[in-house]
């Protein structure tokens, strides 16, 4: 008569190694092996060193969040707004998904550090599933300025300037041989009055004859503000909605002297030029995803393609039709039946978008203490 441990013994013997050895692996290896396998079927084998596989692992961590996050954010939505689509590992592009983590990898993006890397799953109606849309962080421009730059500066130095601040900018002419400049902050530093500007400084501790100092009002500045930027982060006013009616506005604190300090943080690192020479594989496919996707490299500029005519359209389609609000960040426009299939997902991208970016910001701010 057979037992049950003999039984058991003999399921484990006819039990191939690739299987057993499969059964002790954890989720982040087998994803990593996941990614080798399609990647290797669509662009031969990847050369990925020991540390390039655990940040591997750290992306499976971070995708399955915010995968799990765009679902709950899918089944909040009121039905006749809902994709019928599953956000899950089942409906990703895989093939794609592979692509872009070994290249984020091999570049040195880490997920699990704050500010490098942010994903978002985001439709692919072509094929039906959903693809991974990585969006770099302002640590993560830095990252990318350091190894791709053409001669890199030593140090970079970005200061936010209140009005009781002492800044003076030294420009390089026949009398100074570098651009420098002299910044001192006002007698009480806990009360610096109001934010008139900023500035970033370039230092080549060899060459110094190199500095470069850029400097900008609090005009210019806000004129870098995104247009996906929030009252929460921002500060100003909000609509205020209670069961899916607006009833007035309410101002928001918000991060005020954060966001001004990224928006120079992101500019200081914008103008370190990429060296043509040292662009690899890699760089070029996370470019080629961010024109895809129509995410600008210089977020300053634009960040949701034609953001000025779209957001102008879409102000202009609230003002006719009623907004249903299911959260704060959960704004549902109302879709007239007469529109196109086309039109509404263009819309529905449009808006995901749009609540992706101002997750990110939220992200970005959350995972650091007020003032970095």
């Amino acid at each position: 008569m057979t037992t049950k441990k003999q039984n058991n013994e003999g399921d484990k013997k006819s039990q191939t190694p690739a299987k057993m050895s499969r059964e002790i692996q954890t989720p982040g290896e087998r994803f990593t092996e996941a990614v080798v396998r399609e990647f290797t079927g669509h662009s031969g084998s990847p050369d990925l060193t020991s540390y390039q596989r655990r940040l591997i692992q750290n992306y499976f961590i971070s995708i399955d969040l915010a995968i799990k996050n765009a679902e709950e954010k899918r089944m909040r939505k009121k039905e006749q707004f809902r994709d019928p689509l599953e956000i899950s590992w089942q409906n990703l592009n895989m093939q794609n998904l592979a692509v872009n983590v070994v290249a984020c990898a091999r570049i040195g993006y880490d997920p699990a550090l704050p500010n490098h890397i942010n994903m978002m799953p985001f439709k692919n109606n072509t094929l039906n599933k959903y693809d991974i849309v990585f969006i770099e962080g302002y640590r993560g421009k830095e990252l990318k300025a350091i190894k791709y730059g053409f001669e890199p500066p030593n140090d970079v130095i970005v200061e936010v300037v209140y009005e009781n601040d002492t800044f003076r900018p030294i420009k390089k002419d026949k009398n100074n041989d570098k651009e420098t400049y002299i910044f001192e902050i006002g007698l009480n530093p806990f009360d610096r009055g109001d934010i008139i500007g900023g500035f970033w400084y370039h230092s080549y501790s060899e060459n110094p004859s190199k500095n470069k100092l850029m400097f900008y009002s609090i005009h210019d500045i806000e004129k870098r503000k995104p247009s996906y930027a929030s009252a929460e982060f921002w500060g100003g006013t909000k609509d205020k909605w209670e069961n899916g009616k607006k009833t007035g506005t309410e101002k928001v604190e918000g991060w005020y002297h954060e966001m001004v300090w990224k928006t120079i943080y992101r500019a200081a690192y914008n103008a370190i030029t990429i060296d043509g020479k040292k662009i690899d594989d890699d760089l070029m496919q996370m470019l080629e995803q961010e024109a895809r996707y129509d995410i600008e490299v210089n977020p300053e500029q634009s960040a949701i393609r034609d953001s000025a005519d779209k957001n102008r359209i879409l102000e202009e389609k609230a003002n006719k039709k009623q907004l249903v609000m299911d959260d704060a960040e959960n704004i549902e426009e109302e879709m007239p039946e007469e529109k196109s299939d086309e039109n509404k997902s263009k819309h529905a991208e449009e808006k995901a978008y749009q609540e992706a970016m101002e997750e990110i910001n939220f992200n970005e701010n959350s995972n650091q203490e007020p003032g970095f």
